[in-house]
């Protein structure tokens, strides 16, 4: 999932989208959004027979969009966040920041359905068409009734107990402050924008909290390099995890692989503008 072409940046009075799951929910309006590399009207197609379990990967590969995916007709079972697997949870729709990826399994009816992903706070969508009989497809623009059903973020997860951090106490703290807006144009991490910010100093063997608080009023998608973590509050085991606005994301990770490593938003446009900074192993 994705979108394409420049668009527009903000809406037509220069503000940004807004989302009641998000808050702001995007700086740029794209004509397009795709599934697969095809627009709605020109739909890729997934074939299943009647009855049979399917497991269906969400990536998001946009820059600036989630995505609430749902298929017509249908629940999705997800069990798996970012590639590691979670405590099995159904749902009608999911919530995709940009970079997070997930595994989901349906159960396909009998007929043509559509798998949705609706740019969330903005006005458009991707589709797919899960087909396992005749029939006449879906419009472009569906809506099935499961995206106003109970919508799942990754907050809402659990790692399953195979891949959950062993416990042990906390090394070392870092506390980023994300912040920025549309006037100006500029997005930090504990005030500063990216190359003049502080790295943060971690020495191997640690285990180290970082402590994502969103002091702006849109949704930051942040994700770190060269590591996975746990979410202290859920505990599911990610690499990318949304921090909606006001709200503070702690998550843990094992310093386990020395080097110089980003963390950023996985807003694309955000990153450029300076919200990234450095995970700096020391010796």
């Amino acid at each position: 999932m994705g979108g394409t072409g420049m668009g527009d940046m903000g809406t037509s009075n220069g503000e940004a989208m807004t989302s009641p799951l998000l808050g702001g929910a995007g700086d740029v309006i794209y004509p397009h959004y795709l599934a697969n590399g095809r627009v709605p009207a020109a739909p890729v197609t997934l074939t299943a027979k009647p009855g049979q379990r399917v497991r269906l990967r969400l990536v998001n590969a946009g820059s600036d969009t989630a995505f609430r995916v749902a298929l017509g007709g249908h629940r999705l079972t997800v069990t798996h966040s970012d590639g590691f697997p979670v405590a099995p949870v159904t749902t009608d729709a999911l919530l995709i920041g940009m970079g997070e990826r997930y595994d989901v399994l349906v159960t396909v009816g009998d007929g043509v359905f559509p798998l949705v992903a609706l740019a969330e706070g903005k006005a458009g969508n991707a589709l797919a068409l899960v087909r396992s009989a005749a029939g006449t497809p879906p419009a472009a623009s569906a809506r099935p009734t499961e995206l106003e059903g109970k919508v799942t973020l990754s907050t809402d997860l659990r790692a399953a107990d195979t891949v959950r951090l062993q416990p042990r106490q906390v090394d070392r703290s870092h506390d980023l402050l994300l912040g920025g807006s549309m006037a100006g144009y500029r997005w930090t991490i504990n005030g500063e924008a990216f190359p003049d910010g502080d790295p943060l100093p971690i020495e191997a063997g640690q285990r180290v909290r970082l402590r994502f608080q969103n002091r702006s009023m849109m949704f930051h998608p942040m994700h770190v390099h060269g590591h996975t973590f746990a979410l202290v509050r859920g505990g599911a085991r990610k690499d990318t995890v949304i921090v909606r606005p006001m709200q503070t994301v702690e998550v843990d990770l094992d310093a386990n692989n020395p080097g110089q490593w980003m963390t950023h938003c996985h807003n694309i446009y955000h990153a450029e503008a300076g919200m990234m900074t450095t995970i700096s192993y020391q010796a």
